[in-house]
């Protein structure tokens, strides 16, 4: 029996979606404010000669990837780099992971690097990831500002962010991840024209 499936309802679908919940995050001017102060707490960090780590998992690292290598490489305008690095070197991960669990991986490299002054961009679309909870911890004793985006309540990284943006509730990881990466483009643009207006 062959089942008739609209395939061009289903992608349309997805882009309506996408839509429905990038209009309900304008539509909370919070969370733009919040993106403005995270911004301005990563230019205080860079013209303090601190850098910008990044962490994430899954979908969440490449997002971490993401920010580090645009600040680091070129976004929109030619500019002298920035001092962002993501956690993603699989040596350090599989050396952490083997040795002292996978929920080390970040926290050992912030022991390893972080310094007072740096700015820690933590992402957890639950806000619950152990690995990303323990990094924050690391942070703070190192006395690091830390950026959180979440989803869903913000979990347990919200209240150990210095600012946390929190894209809307969705059951769904991917579409609190397409707010994500809008919200780090922003942020990546936002560093540029300020710091290199």
């Amino acid at each position: 029996m062959q089942i008739n499936i609209n395939h061009n309802n289903i992608i349309r679908q997805q882009f309506e979606d996408a839509r429905e919940m990038l209009n309900t995050f304008l539509a909370d001017d919070k969370q733009i404010k919040q993106i403005e102060r995270a911004g301005q707490i990563m230019i205080e960090a860079i013209r303090s000669d601190h850098k910008i780590i990044s962490c994430g998992n899954g979908g969440s690292m490449c997002d971490a990837m993401h920010f580090a290598e645009e600040l680091s490489g070129l976004f929109r305008e030619e500019r002298q780099a920035l001092p962002a690095i993501a956690i993603s070197d699989p040596s350090h991960i599989t050396c952490a992971a083997n040795d002292y669990g996978f929920e080390a991986i970040f926290s050992r490299y912030i022991e390893a690097l972080g310094q007072a002054g740096d700015v820690l961009l933590a992402i957890s679309t639950s806000g619950n990831s152990e690995n990303i909870i323990r990094a924050s911890l690391a942070a703070k004793k190192r006395g690091m500002k830390i950026i959180g985006l979440t989803g869903k309540d913000g979990g347990r990284l919200s209240p150990l962010c210095d600012v946390e943006i929190r894209a809307p509730h969705s059951e769904y990881s991917d579409r609190t991840q397409e707010i994500h990466i809008k919200i780090i483009h922003a942020l990546i643009l936002y560093l540029e024209k300020n710091l290199f207006s």
